[in-house]
């Protein structure tokens, strides 16, 4: 499976979420040192978030779309993405288009490469749950892409084997690491230590979870629950602090802050810079969170994971030991949350477990599967 390059091959770089950028950053930053042409799209699916990680990144894209708008719909911004996206790559014409993860972005940008017979690489590829409509539309999108692209890259084993039972050729299939690990190992090294807690009047020592719940499942009740269970956990735990930095969505804001906005020690913050995510993360004392993203973070700074889904596409967090689905439910997440802050055997357990998610290469070894590919 060797292409015969004419030219320097054109590699296109296509995101448009916060999650996007963060595991494709590595990637672009490794594709900048290869022997590759490298092109970089912003479809901006989502506009502030998107734009407040590529300038922590340092990454300036060759075009960006700016299709963000407010209270879009998934057929709208499908359609937006699709008659955008499609006369660019004819401009442009690369050798291979890479996505990443599970947007509308990544799906639609997938369908309009195939429909030009250009090959897709799909990073984070594999992950499934197995539940078709959990999490939505996220599960659709990943198939979607999973029948389209050309490359896999595998962050796991068990993604690996998914994409083998699904009838992906094995040498096809490349079991990489997340690039997440990546992303995190690089802000560390450039920002060992800012405080951001400090800033928000988090007292040094004091007991503090991160919080973060925006998906689309747990819209309405669930995330009222959600914030349920944090007014008790202050209740009950008069020196533990919050914070959540809380989704632009006015779904989730409408939800959060009438909620939680006058209580002291829960603090409501616009979404977070990678900087700040990550240092407030390591100061924590576990995460409660509804993000894939987080599952995989997290585990490599030593740092338990309640996950409030019903569901995973990330079972090897669970089934290592570092996360642990709590669903919605309010006595499950204030019993899980006090077992982690009050046992201190059930913390270390979880704290300590081995992280599943790679060691910090899956960028360089994307790059040269794709010179293997193109023959480079």
């Amino acid at each position: 499976m060797v292409a015969s390059p004419q030219k320097t091959p054109k590699i296109m770089v296509v995101f448009g979420t916060r999650p996007e950028i963060i595991k494709m950053y590595p990637v672009i930053k490794a594709l900048e040192e290869s022997p590759f042409a490298l092109y970089t799209l912003n479809t901006a699916q989502h506009r502030e978030m998107v734009d407040m990680f590529l300038k922590t990144f340092a990454i300036t894209p060759h075009q960006d779309l700016d299709l963000m708008q407010s209270r879009q719909t998934l057929a709208g911004l499908a359609a937006r993405l699709m008659e955008s996206i499609s006369p660019i790559l004819e401009q442009e014409a690369p050798d291979m288009v890479l996505v990443q993860g599970d947007t509308t972005t990544v799906m639609m940008t997938a369908l309009a490469a195939s429909y030009l017979k250009i090959p897709v690489g799909h990073v984070e590829a594999g992950l499934r749950t197995d539940q078709f409509y959990d999490p939505f539309p996220e599960e659709i999108n990943r198939r979607v892409t999973g029948q389209l692209a050309m490359l896999h890259f595998a962050p796991t084993p068990l993604a690996a084997e998914s994409l083998a039972r699904e009838g992906v050729a094995s040498d096809r299939i490349f079991m990489t690491g997340n690039t997440v690990i990546d992303a995190l190992l690089k802000t560390h090294e450039r920002f060992p230590d800012v405080n951001y807690p400090s800033t928000l009047g988090v007292p040094e020592g004091a007991p503090l979870i991160l919080v973060t719940a925006h998906r689309r499942e747990n819209w309405g009740e669930p995330l009222i629950h959600i914030c349920q269970a944090l007014l008790t956990l202050c209740e009950g735990q008069t020196d533990l602090h919050f914070v959540f930095p809380v989704h632009k969505n006015p779904v989730v804001r409408d939800i959060v802050y009438p909620a939680l906005e006058n209580h002291p020690r829960i603090h409501l913050v616009e979404p977070l810079d990678y900087v700040q995510l990550m240092d407030t993360m390591r100061r924590s004392r576990l995460i409660l969170t509804d993000s894939g993203g987080l599952q995989e973070e997290a585990p490599a700074l030593g740092k338990p994971v309640l996950v409030m889904r019903e569901t995973t596409e990330r079972p090897e967090g669970v089934a290592a030991g570092t996360a642990r689905l709590v669903g919605t439910d309010i006595d499950t997440i204030v019993e899980q949350t006090l077992r982690l802050l009050n046992d201190e055997a059930a913390y270390s357990s979880m704290s300590r477990a081995i992280n599943p998610y790679g060691d910090g290469t899956a960028a360089q070894q994307i790059v040269a599967a794709l010179a293997n590919y193109f023959g480079v």
